[in-house]
């Protein structure tokens, strides 16, 4: 079993930047690959970022290249989410979760643990 707590949402305004953060207790950490995802009022959850067990491979969403940045530390059994240049369009609730898999992966049902998730809004 592993509890993911995340941190770090709140209300920016377009442009602006935003680091989200997630504890995790329980299992080795370092034993997960580790993602973020999110999800807008109506609409799915969505992929966004994804980090391996070591923390050498990462993959992003499309609609976040460039801006945002995941990273972890295995030594404090954390994973953040460096957000760049937010929009509007990133405004969502924002979880997240713990895979069993070695690999970096983006699909939500390869995740076996998930936060409460931590809401930020982007306002335009």
């Amino acid at each position: 079993q592993v509890q993911l707590v995340e941190s770090g949402g709140g209300l920016v305004q377009a442009g602006a930047s935003l680091r989200l953060s997630c504890a995790a207790s329980g299992r080795a950490f370092s034993n997960y690959a580790m993602g973020w995802f999110r999800q807008a009022p109506g609409k799915e959850r969505e992929f966004v970022a994804t980090i391996n067990q070591s923390g050498g491979r990462t993959y992003n969403a499309d609609s976040v290249k460039g801006r945002f940045t995941i990273s972890r530390d295995n030594a404090k059994d954390t994973v953040d989410l460096q957000m760049n240049s937010l929009r509007s369009e990133d405004t969502a609730v924002y979880y997240c979760a713990a895979s069993r898999s070695t690999a970096a992966v983006s699909l939500r049902r390869l995740y076996d643990y998930w936060g409460q998730g931590t809401q930020v809004t982007v306002s335009s």
